[in-house]
C-alpha cells in the first residue's frame, strides 16, 4: 500500500485510518523499499486523516502540495506521493460534482471514479502560478468526465455526438419556448429559435429516441388493454414464406417464349380457363394444357437445379 494521508508523515504523529469505503485503491502507490515516506513530505505540514481536512484547510494545503510538485520531477517516487496526497486530499470536489448525477441510473461508485479520472487530468494540467483556485480550475473537468461518461454508455443506440448535443439544445429551447408560449413549440418555432433549420431539428428529434429503449415485454399503463408492447407491433406475413422463390423464378420466367410467358399471365394473372385461353389464343385446350405443363416442367425443374 502507498503511504496515505492518514498515516503519520512526520515527527511520529498518529491517527486514526479512516473507513475501509474511503480508501482510494486505484490510486495505490508503492514507494522503493529504500525509500522512507517521512522523507518525501520534508518541509511541508503535516496533513491529518484526509477525511477530516475541512474544504479551507484542503484548498491551502493544495497550494503547498502543488508548490511542491513544481519542484519536482515527474516519474519520480516523490512526484508520484505528492500527487496521489493531491488527488485524495481533493475527493470532496469529485463526491460534490457527482452528486449532481446522483438521479442517473448508474451506480454512484461508478460516477465517482470516472469523475477522479476528471480530478486527475486537473491535477495534471493545473498551474499554481496562473493564480487560480484549484477547485474553480478542477470542476469544469470533474463534471465534463462525467458527462463524458453518460454521453458515451448512456445511449441506448449509439448516435453522432452532434446529435446528441443537439438533442440537449431542442430540450432546453423546448423548456423556454413552452414555458413562453404556454404550449408546446412547433418545429418552425425551435428551428428559430436555434438558428437551424427544420431538417435539423426533426433530425435532432429522432434521434432523441435513441436514447432510452423500451423492452418488448413491458407492461402496459392500467388504462391501456392491448398488452404488451411486443404484442402490439409486427405480424406475421405469410408472403414473405414465398418471397425466395418469386426471385428466383423471375429470370426464368423471362426466359421463357413469348407465347408461354403470356398463357402463364392469362392462367395465374387473369385467372383464366384453358378453355378461355385456347379462345384468346385462337388454339385447343388440349394444346393449351401441353404448352402450361412444359412450362409447368421447365420452370420446376429451373427452381430445383443444384447451382
Amino acid at each position: 500500500m502507498s503511504p496515505r494521508l492518514d498515516a503519520p508523515p512526520t515527527r511520529g504523529a498518529t491517527s486514526t485510518p479512516p473507513p475501509e469505503q474511503e480508501r482510494l485503491e486505484p490510486i495505490a502507490y508503492d514507494p522503493a523499499p529504500d525509500v522512507d515516506p517521512t522523507d518525501l513530505l520534508a518541509g511541508l505540514p503535516e496533513i491529518p486523516p484526509y477525511d477530516e481536512v475541512g474544504a479551507v484547510d484542503a484548498r491551502a494545503l493544495s497550494k503547498t502540495l502543488f508548490a511542491r510538485l513544481e519542484s519536482l520531477e515527474e516519474g519520480t517516487y516523490e512526484y508520484s506521493y505528492v500527487r496521489n496526497t493531491l488527488v485524495e486530499l481533493n475527493l470532496a470536489l469529485v463526491k460534490f460534482a457527482a452528486s449532481r448525477f446522483r438521479s442517473r441510473s448508474e451506480p454512484m461508485e461508478d460516477i465517482i471514479q470516472v469523475g477522479t479520472i476528471g480530478l486527475i487530468k486537473a491535477i495534471d494540467r493545473f498551474e499554481l502560478s496562473r493564480g487560480v483556485e484549484f477547485p474553480t480550475f478542477a470542476m469544469p473537468t470533474i463534471i465534463g468526465e462525467i458527462k463524458r461518461f453518460f454521453r458515451d454508455t448512456s445511449w441506448s443506440v449509439r448516435v453522432p455526438r452532434r446529435l446528441q448535443e443537439l438533442r440537449l439544445d431542442l430540450a432546453k429551447a423546448g423548456d423556454e419556448l413552452a414555458q413562453k408560449l404556454d404550449r408546446a413549440p412547433t418545429v418552425a418555432e425551435l428551428a428559430e429559435r436555434l438558428e437551424i433549420s427544420r431538417e435539423e431539428v426533426v433530425e435532432g428529434m429522432a434521434a432523441s429516441n435513441a436514447y432510452t429503449a423500451s423492452s418488448l415485454d413491458a407492461q402496459p399503463e392500467e388504462d391501456d388493454s392491448e398488452g404488451a408492447l411486443a404484442d402490439r407491433i409486427g405480424y406475421e406475413d405469410h408472403g414473405l414464406e414465398g418471397i425466395e422463390y418469386v426471385e428466383s423464378l423471375k429470370p426464368l420466367i423471362a426466359a421463357l417464349p413469348a407465347r408461354d410467358r403470356q398463357i402463364l399471365s392469362l392462367r395465374f394473372v387473369a385467372g383464366l380457363t384453358q378453355s378461355e385461353i385456347g379462345e384468346e389464343l385462337g388454339i385447343s385446350q388440349m394444346h393449351v394444357s401441353r404448352l402450361l405443363s412444359r412450362t409447368l416442367v421447365r420452370l420446376r425443374k429451373g427452381l430445383t437445379v443444384e447451382e
